[in-house]
């Protein structure tokens, strides 16, 4: 007799991205770095985690804080001359010798300066994955170089949100200025950029005039790196989609063959 369990099959496992994760401690806040690792984790595994600044420096302080605790490997870095920036070297190198081992499938890297963006370019022309993070004054330049780009400042305002409901009652109450005081960034919503939207929609969409969530998200992506729903106020993309009744009409599909739904919308028809 055969037993149930010898002939379950288990659905294969997507394969997980090889990231390199490199930091710029000139250019990056230690606050964030809980947050930011959650985040690369949606993306794959950071099998290689590096940071690059001169460490002997107050200004790094912060981040020695926390290097130990997630296993990120320092590379001290000292400033030769005054104003020149020997960090950035120091982490381009390393991201070359990194590449030529052919063993990643993509990178992170942590920044607000537009300086890597080469970088990001010659990464990508290797096909590899660029996924950029770093404050909202990140030149454009930057940001367009990577296929994603993600704002630290919603990483901080996440986490200072979970911090604060994990709290009780009362000391959430206290908590509550520095909280919007945290999210300050965040809150001064951007205006929603339906024009933009509505146009990657139309370019995304079947011959039937529906696009899958997961197509819309990517074309979204591609037209424009550093789109976020977080930025708007919605979690996720499915939230955005599904508030925006005057711009949308939305509709779950069975997938055939199994038990997953699969959100579709199209434009709505004024």
């Amino acid at each position: 007799m055969v037993s149930s369990r010898s002939v379950t099959k288990n659905e294969p496992e997507e394969p997980t991205l090889r990231l390199a994760v490199l930091i710029d401690a000139d250019n990056a806040r230690a606050a964030v770095i809980e947050a930011l690792l959650a985040e690369i984790a949606r993306f794959g595994e950071a099998t290689v985690k590096r940071i690059y600044g001169d460490f002997t420096a107050s200004a790094s302080s912060s981040w020695k804080k926390v290097l130990q605790k997630y296993a990120i490997k320092p590379v001290q870095q000292f400033a030769y001359t005054t104003g020149k920036n020997a960090t950035d070297s120091a982490l381009i190198i390393d991201a070359m010798d990194l590449l030529y081992t052919r063993k990643f499938d993509g990178f992170c890297l942590i920044t607000s300066d537009s300086d890597f963006t080469g970088l990001a370019m010659r990464l990508r022309e290797e096909g590899l994955m660029v996924l950029g993070f770093g404050e909202k004054k990140t030149p454009d330049a930057f940001r367009n170089a990577c296929h994603k780009f993600v704002f630290t400042e919603i990483l901080h305002s996440s986490l200072t949100s979970e911090s604060a409901e994990q709290l009780p009652e009362i000391k959430a109450k206290k908590k509550s200025t520095k909280t919007k005081s945290a999210n300050k960034v965040i809150e001064q919503k951007l205006q929603f950029p339906e024009e933009f939207v509505l146009t990657a929609l139309e370019q995304s969409v079947d011959d039937t005039g529906w696009a899958s969530l997961g197509v819309f998200g990517s074309y979204l992506t591609k037209l424009q790196p550093d789109f976020d729903s977080r930025l708007y106020g919605f979690k996720k993309l499915s939230d955005l989609v599904k508030d925006k009744k005057d711009l949308f009409v939305v509709e779950e599909r069975q997938t055939s063959g199994s038990n997953r739904k699969v959100l579709y919308l199209r434009a709505k028809t004024q």
